[in-house]
């Protein structure tokens, strides 16, 4: 069987020739196979439509149905562009003129009527493409330039089998109803204001209240782990911005500075650079190392307009960052607790699958001696095995300081996330001159690891959402019980409940509207409520309440002990 993006490639050229017999007119840009599927970049006489798609993928099926073979032949680039020309094919043409000046043949690839420029390779005939489907159509600037035509890319994806095709599908459309920037504003959770500034996010209360869980549980698993907190400002002298190395380095992706007293100052990109400030505050001693200092810092970055993307790229985040100053011998027992705390921390929020990867050193551009990465490197290696986790190398996709672990955590739609970083880093403790004293009376050069392992508040909060669906956990849920008064007599005695609840730390509300009790309900079962108490006159006399789960529909009436107990038993179990 090809593989996947062979047949994907070879797909496009069957949708281009099912777009030929539709639209003879049609110039061609180019198809290649991307990840999940593969385009086609067309020039044609009208925009298409929901109805032209259906058509084209009509066409593609009698194309596959005929097995045409894909056929390789070879001409000079002179002859290719007489032939494209003829053909009136001006992108085509364009390509050929940009070649290498010592390209002298081409490769051209022919099924059916449909010719196209292409190095191949594709599958042996038009038949083995496997199941398709046509997505949807964008607009797309010809090589990505605003000066130039905007042509029709036409998107679609292939798979083996019907079967695997059609479980993408439905993960596509299961990741649009779980995508945060539709739910963060449905469940009232945070929002983006373009009178703030792009990037920039608003966490709303019911967002703000899963934040502080998150936290929380983040701040007690540090403490528990041999950690101590610090906070740093957010502002820094534009002088440690240079001793760091972020004004030669980092400079286009910082803010622009601020003048202070006639001393300029940059709002931070990284926290690094206090945390070596605490350091060098006193002399260190072999015998204090390892120190652990994390921070939930909130950094800003410039990021570009359009790579903006709701909480996953910003320009404001708090980044759950830490720094572990150590000698030598400790860093591979440093990295081992590291990982430790990382997978404890992401079963914890209900991930159980990742992907790890371990960067080498770069081929040419890099600080600090060979021998010294290749330990580093072997130290994150070792730790990596023995906690026998599956990894794979990155060579040379270290960054210039350091090498480093990087672990994506897969959702429950298998898709993968960056998340943490482990890094050596070579280059900071040099530039600011760190040091211990060893055993032996003398300086040392201390090891520093960088390592955020939620990567930034922000970006994991959009991961959880996407996650769990906004149906978070009841450790998590912003709202975890919700009082349900049948009527206005009732509602005093809703609230009581509520306040019980809210005191023994549980989030609790109150439906106070003048709706009917199936509207609020489905209400909190929309905004996705894990438990709602219905209260009427049975229950304030007994003092008990109607619980109904979201996930099990009622559970009939219980004492409200019981419930209180039941629900702290859950949080403390993280259910």
């Amino acid at each position: 069987m090809p593989d996947l993006e062979t047949m994907r490639h070879s797909a496009s050229h069957v949708m281009a020739e099912a777009v030929q017999h539709l639209f003879p007119d049609a110039k061609y840009g180019v198809g290649p196979a991307i990840e999940n599927g593969f385009y086609y970049d067309m020039e044609l006489p009208r925009p298409l439509t929901p109805e032209d798609l259906e058509e084209i993928e009509a066409e593609m099926r009698k194309i596959v149905a005929e097995k045409q073979s894909y056929a390789r032949s070879e001409m000079s680039r002179e002859a290719a562009k007489e032939f494209f020309a003829i053909r009136n094919q001006p992108y085509k043409v364009e390509i050929l003129n940009d070649l290498d000046a010592d390209t002298d043949t081409v490769s051209i690839y022919q099924q059916g009527d449909f010719v196209d420029l292409c190095r191949g390779p594709h599958v042996e005939t038009t038949g083995e493409i496997g199941a398709f489907k046509l997505l949807n159509v964008a607009g797309a600037y010809w090589r990505g330039d605003e000066h130039r035509p905007m042509l029709q890319r036409v998107y679609g994806t292939t798979f083996p089998t019907q079967q695997e095709l059609d479980d993408h599908l439905w993960r596509v459309e299961e990741a649009k109803k779980r995508d945060h920037r539709k739910l963060g504003p449905e469940l009232d959770l945070f929002s983006i204001s373009e009178d703030v500034g792009p990037g920039l996010i608003l966490w709303h209360p019911k967002g703000g209240r899963v934040r502080i869980a998150i936290e929380e549980f983040w701040r007690k698993a540090h403490f528990d782990a041999g950690y101590d907190i610090v906070f740093t400002p957010h502002v820094g002298r534009a002088e440690l911005w240079k001793t760091s190395g972020h004004l030669e380095n980092y400079k286009e992706n910082m803010f622009s500075s601020m003048d202070v007293e006639g001393q300029e100052y940059f709002v931070k990109p990284m926290n690094c650079p206090f945390h070596i400030e605490i350091y060098k505050t006193r002399t260190r001693s072999y015998r204090d190392l390892p120190l652990r200092w994390a921070e939930m810092g909130t950094v800003y970055r410039f990021e570009r307009s359009g790579v903006l993307h709701g909480l996953l790229r910003v320009r404001g985040f708090t980044q759950d960052d830490a720094h572990i100053f150590c000698r030598p011998d400790q860093v591979e027992d440093e990295v081992l607790a590291a990982l430790d705390l990382t997978l404890f921390i992401f079963r914890t929020f209900g991930f159980n699958e990742y992907e790890v990867y371990l960067s080498t050193r770069p081929e040419d551009k890099f600080v600090g001696d060979p021998d010294a990465w290749d330990k580093a490197t072997e130290s994150l290696r070792q730790a990596i095995q023995r906690r026998g986790l599956e990894y794979h190398v990155d060579e040379g996709g270290g960054a210039f300081y350091g090498p480093k672990i990087d672990i994506k955590v897969k959702d429950a739609l298998g898709r993968p996330w960056q998340c943490t970083t482990v890094q050596f880093d070579f280059n900071l403790p040099e530039r600011f001159d760190l040091s211990f004293i060893g055993e032996d009376g003398k300086k040392h050069r201390p090891y520093m690891v960088h390592r955020a392992l939620l990567g930034s508040l922000e970006r994991f909060f959009a991961i959880l959402v996407e996650h769990y669906g906004g149906a978070f956990p009841l450790w998590l849920a912003p709202v975890q019980a919700v009082m349900i008064p049948i009527a206005d007599r009732h509602l005093e005695h809703a609230e009581s409940v509520a306040k019980r609840l809210n005191r023994v730390g549980l989030r609790a509300d109150v439906d106070s509207r003048r709706e009917k009790v199936n509207f609020k309900i489905r209400d909190a079962q929309m905004q996705k409520v894990p438990y709602m108490l219905v209260i009427g006159d049975r229950e304030v006399e007994a003092g008990s309440a109607a619980l109904r789960s979201r996930t099990q529909g009622d559970l009939g009436a219980k004492p409200l002990e019981e419930i209180e107990q039941m629900l702290l038993h859950q949080v403390g179990a993280k259910e």
